[in-house]
């Protein structure tokens, strides 16, 4: 542990006088944890302290975020669709038609307020460590929109042992303290980093005031790494399989009521590969990888217990609200079907063998079966508009809410006004764009059954991936390679896991839907995808290019290469003709 938390540990931990102190807010963002993982909701892995927030508050069982994480991000922070907020996809997908387009320039646009600029302004101290993934220049980093003290990771992801990126589209992990380019400790694992960072940074700043701390952790996305103490705790677990792990949490989806009893289990993706069709060694290695996914759940759980345990003995847990959530999904890659990933691992010594589970080195992953499997009951994962991409746990707890279990519709644009108005902060008073979410208080103190009408439509989009739900019925349109770019209309009363189109069926329903939908893209500026769009092969072009980029003597070798088949084509040609001339 740093020593600047030890002494912040050590010297701040008296109690501090709450009373006609407005509430502190803490936001946990955990990375592509799907609706099912924690524990209050049904999971394999242990989420004590998540759990215990979710029993003393409310849990949301009707959450939609959207199907990737910046945009998630941006519209979590600000309260605004993320087409308005300049963050409408991620950069590792956005294809070149696209590049610095209004909404689409990768970065909070001016004009766009975070939760963190509002509260500001408000005399609130605010903190922030961990992913921020809303920009790449250091003056696009948290310093720029509202927080005091930041410790933020730029990129859509990084190692969580070591200062090192993990995907060839970085070159390096690009961490940055208050705007600054800055390295990490040597003892470094992500969760407990995160904490530690928050902890220093309450300490450092006026404890008379109160404060808005917002952790986005990088558990659980890939790389999967955990530390071996939680590992073992689930040895085992995942060894029937995950067509055996998806019928459980489909049962237990219905045990708890997230659907109703009867519905049929979730549409499979294509290309699903069965797990008797595995040898037996890929079988022990493909649920090594799935126990290794729970531990590092359950070790960011335990981080987020020393954060509570902090603030409990400080006098401040009872005057704090949690929100507790996901960006999106389960993540579907894989980490040994790609040419560019097994370069990237020989350039960076990355191991995705068994000798190195989980450990400082490890690029764990846990591929596309394991994800359908666990956004059970959502079809599909990540990336996509299906209930398995968006579909994800909401815990709010705190002051004056009661533990309750909240069944009507949620956006993840809801929550930065629902903060404001728990605060009575009148979102009005800032001079910046007007927020397009609803607030949740009057659901939460059960003034009111939604925050929507019953005709109103809702609405996200995500690189041509797209969703719109109007009462029962919901739309949607996943593009290649996994979807084909057409729309489908479900009605997820019946049919949760959107198994059966009813598109012929229900025509004047789904061009209602279809209507709603092109009024929504043309109200927040959603722009068409090319021709031809497929996210996973514009990744690799991004990627590609980034690479070059990063290691420019690949030049070089490539060019060497294609030299050596030109020489050895000319050689193989100069023989075959002096065969030809023999043989005359």
């Amino acid at each position: 542990m740093p020593l600047l938390v030890l002494a912040a540990l050590a010297g701040a931990t008296g109690p501090v006088t709450t009373a006609n102190k407005r509430p502190n807010v803490v936001i946990i963002l955990a990375d592509d944890v799907a609706l099912m993982d924690f524990g209050a909701y049904g999971g394999e892995a242990r989420t004590p302290n998540i759990d215990a927030l979710a029993g003393r508050g409310a849990l949301f069982t009707q959450y939609r975020a959207s199907p990737l994480c910046s945009p998630s991000r941006a519209m979590l922070l600000t309260g605004m669709d993320a087409h308005l907020t300049g963050v409408a996809t991620i950069p590792e997908v956005l294809p070149k038609e696209q590049r610095g387009q209004p909404g689409y320039t990768m970065a909070l646009e001016p004009g766009v307020l975070t939760l963190a600029d509002r509260l500001r302004a408000q005399g609130y101290r605010t903190v922030m460590a961990g992913k921020w993934h809303m920009g790449e220049a250091a003056d696009e980093m948290p310093q720029a929109h509202g927080f005091d003290r930041s410790f933020a990771l730029a990129a859509s992801g990084a190692d969580n042992w070591a200062d090192r990126s993990y995907m060839p589209y970085y070159k390096d992990a690009p961490w940055f303290e208050d705007g600054v380019e800055a390295s990490l400790p040597q003892d470094f694992y992500s969760s407990r980093f995160i904490v530690d960072t928050a902890i220093e940074y309450l300490a450092e700043t006026d404890p008379a005031k109160p404060f808005f701390a917002y952790l986005p952790f990088q558990a659980i996305h890939i790389p999967v790494q955990a530390p071996q103490e939680f590992i073992n705790r689930y040895k085992g677990r995942y060894d029937a399989g995950w067509e055996a792990l998806r019928t459980e949490r489909h049962q237990r989806a219905q045990a708890l009521g997230l659907i109703p009893q009867g519905a049929p289990l979730a549409a499979l993706p294509p290309d699903f590969r069965a797990w008797d069709s595995l040898s037996v060694e890929d079988r022990a290695l493909y649920a090594a990888r799935m126990e290794v996914n729970a531990a590092m759940l359950e070790a960011m759980d335990f981080h987020i217990g020393r954060l509570i345990a902090h603030l409990r003995a400080r006098g401040e847990y009872d005057n704090t609200i949690f929100i507790v959530s996901s960006d999106n999904g389960p993540e579907p890659s894989r980490g040994d079907d790609t040419a560019t990933l097994s370069l990237f691992h020989w350039l960076t010594g990355y191991d995705i063998g068994a000798e190195t589970m989980g450990g400082p080195g490890h690029w764990g992953f846990i591929g596309p079966e394991w994800a359908a499997a666990a956004a059970t009951p959502g079809a599909w994962f990540k990336f996509y508009a299906t209930e398995g991409g968006i579909r994800v746990p909401l815990i709010m707890a705190g002051p004056g809410i009661a533990p309750q279990r909240i069944t009507s519709p949620a956006m993840i644009t809801d929550i930065a006004p629902t903060v404001l108005d728990w605060l009575e902060v009148n979102p009005h008073q800032a001079k910046g764009k007007p927020m397009t979410g609803r607030s949740l208080l009057p659901v939460l103190s059960g003034a009111a059954e939604s925050a929507y009408d019953p005709d109103e439509a809702r609405a996200v989009e995500v690189s041509g991936n797209s969703a719109l739900y109007l009462g029962d019925y919901k739309i949607t349109r996943s593009v290649p390679p996994v979807g084909d770019g057409q729309w489908r209309l479900f009605n997820l009363a019946r049919d949760p896991g959107e198994t059966t189109n009813l598109s012929a069926t229900e025509p004047a329903v789904m061009q209602r839907l279809l209507a709603e939908y092109a009024a929504y893209a043309k109200r927040v500026g959603v722009l068409e995808m090319p021709e031809g769009y497929d996210s996973m092969a514009q990744v690799n072009r991004n990627i590609g290019t980034r690479l070059l980029s990063n290691y420019p003597w690949l030049y070089g070798v490539l060019g060497a290469f294609l030299l050596a088949l030109v020489a050895a084509f000319w050689l193989a040609l100069r023989a075959l003709r002096r065969r030809r001339r023999a043989a005359q």
